[in-house]
């Protein structure tokens, strides 16, 4: 797999098994339009999947890990070493993105892209680490051009490998100390945002800290001068390994037109990369939640994202992303399991289309296919 191959593979969203959602939401026993926003989601996840009525069964959370150099900068509240520490919290199944992982049946997937150790082996952790950290963006470039095309692919192949277990619905997090650092890095260099709008205080920094922050974003993309029009180049001058894995990620599921729920402001920068190197990648996201950190909502407007939720949340790991899966598999459940009003027997304005299979019945409407129509849900 190349990454032009994969760039290649990705489509547009169907428009006709919109229409239809559309047209059920209208039949179904309630005013149309009085469930809001889960009848947009729901319908967005009809136009990914081509299907009338979508089951999201299989879900997964995949936790990209990387460190980065410029925690040097005293960027971070936190030593460098809590990184590798954290992955182990999460083999062990004691994080926050574990319990809502738990909470909504997904599974998590632990992936080391870049952590500045040597991990354990363990069953259940993916190496495909492309180097032990980054290096310090205040000073220079992020890692090669090389590395950042590898970064992508590797996160591409997790997600290769996560469709043959099953895989309908795919979340996106992170960990990785100082990396709210190079993340207001990419969204500095691809909104054109100055650095004091988008740097905010991370892990909980003291002013002293933040004030640091602002100053390595500000050297970092003056001495890098990353090229807002290509991902690539702000990937390797100014990013990070989990960000161009989770970046790769997107990529890997809107070309096999799976949904993708964007977690909070690392993996929102993994999404502008995406984006950039893939603008038709745009479609197949939505945003878990709005992160209480400074630049998430510039961030947001960039990419045209309304978020699911809004919860002040700001720990990454793709906790927001789990939240946000539970609530699109309601609009989902929602679509498909309640009744219309022919069927319940309810009097309706409007004349009801006929009764159509549910998604726990064998025969779907149709195959997952790609429309030449780009519709946005």
């Amino acid at each position: 797999m190349t990454l032009e191959s994969l760039i290649a593979r990705i489509g547009d969203l169907d428009a006709e098994a919109m229409a239809a959602a559309r047209a059920r939401q209208e039949t179904l026993t309630k005013p149309p339009g009085s469930l809001g926003r889960l009848e947009a989601l729901s319908v967005w996840v009809a136009g990914i999947t081509g299907q009338l009525r979508p089951c999201l069964r299989h879900k997964a959370i995949i936790t990209m890990a990387g460190d980065h150099g410029v925690v040097a900068e005293g960027v971070s509240a936190y030593p460098q070493e809590v990184t590798a520490q954290m992955v182990y919290n999460f083999l062990r199944g004691g994080a926050a993105i574990n319990v809502l992982a738990r909470h909504v049946g997904a599974r998590v997937v632990v992936v080391d892209m870049g952590v500045a150790a040597e991990l354990e082996p363990h069953p259940e952790l993916v190496n495909k680490k492309v180097a032990p950290g980054t290096g310090n963006i205040a000073r220079g470039p992020a890692m090669s051009r090389e590395q950042a095309e590898r970064a992508l692919l590797a996160g591409a192949a997790v997600v290769e490998a996560e469709l043959e277990k099953g895989l309908d619905i795919l979340g996106v997090g992170e960990m990785g100390i100082g990396n709210t650092t190079p993340a207001a890095a990419v969204a500095v260099a691809i909104t054109g945002r100055p650095a004091g709008e988008i740097v905010g205080r991370g892990t909980g920094v003291d002013d002293a800290t933040l004030a640091r922050k602002v100053a390595a974003v500000q050297r970092a993309v003056a001495v890098n001068r990353p090229d807002p029009r290509d991902g690539l180049d702000v990937l390797a001058k100014v990013g990070g390994f989990e960000i161009g894995g989770m970046a790769g990620a997107m990529l890997a599921a809107a070309a096999h037109r799976v949904p993708v729920v964007v977690d909070g402001f690392i993996s929102t920068a993994a999404a502008l990369i995406a984006v950039t190197v893939a603008p038709k990648a745009r479609s197949f996201l939505v945003a878990a939640h709005r992160s209480r950190e400074k630049g998430h909502r510039i961030m947001l407007d960039w990419l045209g994202a309304e978020p699911v939720l809004d919860l002040d949340m700001r720990l990454g790991e793709g906790t927001g992303s789990a939240l946000a899966i539970g609530v699109i598999e309601a609009a989902c459940k929602v679509l498909d399991e309640m009744a219309t009003f022919a069927e319940a027997g309810v009097s309706e304005k409007v004349e009801p289309v006929g009764k159509t299979p549910s998604c726990h019945e064998e025969t779907q409407m149709k195959p997952r296919r790609e429309s030449t129509n780009t519709v946005r849900g």
